[in-house]
């Protein structure tokens, strides 16, 4: 049984030596050191030899397995060392020669309005705050001046999940919010972007997503003025010096008095044409003093503090910022549409 060990060990070395991949090794490994392989085979007969000769041989077998297995291990050291070498110059790359452009995305139109807006508040000391797009109906209609019964809500076809859970038609409820979480504390300045849902058919100028961007400030003696001075100064920024802008009377439940402002037509400079309705004036916002109602649900006295709110619809300032003449091109993921912004 020592001379079938002993050319066992030499058979399995030249083997293992010879071996020109991993493969190989692995295939060799199994043969001689395996369960089933030819080393086990061997000292299945051990049984046949005398009590004096099963140490001896047993000593034997062993030291032909750890040598065995050292002489894999180095030998599977050394072949992964020269794949690695020879994947390293097979893959060799001349980094001189000239690199391969890879065309460069941009953000959406209206990820690029509402940071110019939120840049432009900011600028005048706003905060930007967010909130949950699945809403309360308490924060969405009745925080705001419009309880359950109130008509005004026919003017916002809702999304119900529930008899009080719905889909946000407007970013105020973000408003109240932050006014409960001022706990009365003044002063109050923050706008609110973020995505409204309403049950509305899909046109040219509708849709039942959308996103809208609400302001808000709260301090002691804001007026009707200080708001027209600050949506002037927004519009001038947004739009530019060259147009005429205008307020007229309105109404929203959560605003009194209330007020529209519009801007003059950047398609035929007022003279009136098909974008404008020939009225040359195009509506941008709407706005007013917060009503004392809203107020007093969220915790400031109406008596001691004013404030005023504003929102405008993003996609709105976008299609008269950048002449888009269909609010469906902002969601149809057409990249003809979207590669002329690129710039903006």
């Amino acid at each position: 049984m020592r001379e079938r060990l002993e050319a066992l060990k030499a058979e399995a070395e030249q083997a293992i030596q010879g071996a020109k991949d991993l493969e190989t090794l692995k295939q060799l490994r199994v043969k001689y050191l395996g369960k089933k392989g030819e080393l086990t085979a061997v000292l299945r007969g051990m049984g046949e030899l005398s009590a004096e000769e099963r140490p001896v041989i047993g000593k034997l077998a062993n030291d032909i397995r750890q040598t065995l297995e050292r002489i894999l291990d180095e030998k599977e050291t050394a072949l992964e060392k020269a794949a690695m070498e020879a994947r390293l110059k097979e893959e060799t790359i001349d980094v001189t020669l000239p690199g391969v452009p890879r065309p460069l995305g941009s953000i959406h139109p209206l990820t690029a309005v509402i940071q110019q807006v939120e840049n432009i508040f900011i600028g005048m000391g706003f905060e930007v705050a967010e909130g949950p797009e699945v809403e309360k109906d308490w924060y969405n209609f009745e925080a705001l001046n419009m309880p359950k019964d109130h008509p005004a809500r026919d003017m916002q076809d809702s999304f119900y999940i529930t008899r009080e859970i719905l889909l946000r038609t407007q970013t105020s409820p973000v408003q109240v919010r932050t006014l409960q979480a001022k706990e009365g504390k003044v002063p109050v300045r923050m706008i609110c972007p973020g995505k409204v849902y309403r049950r509305d058919d899909d046109d040219a100028t509708h849709s039942h997503q959308f996103t809208q961007i609400e302001g808000l400030v709260v301090d002691r003696g804001v007026s009707m003025s200080e708001l027209k001075g600050t949506l002037l100064a927004f519009a001038k920024q947004m739009f530019g010096e060259d147009h005429e802008f205008r307020f007229r009377p309105s109404y929203f439940p959560f605003t009194e008095p209330s007020m529209e402002m519009d801007m003059s037509c950047m398609i035929c400079g007022g003279e009136g044409c098909r974008i404008c309705k020939e009225t040359g004036w195009i509506e941008i916002l709407g706005a007013g003093m917060v009503h004392p109602n809203v107020l007093e649900k969220s915790g400031y006295n109406a008596e001691r503090y004013t404030g005023f709110a504003f929102g405008m619809g993003v996609e709105r300032i976008a299609m008269i910022k950048y002449g888009i003449d269909d609010i469906r091109h902002f969601y149809t993921n057409d990249l003809r549409v979207l590669r002329q912004f690129q710039s903006v």
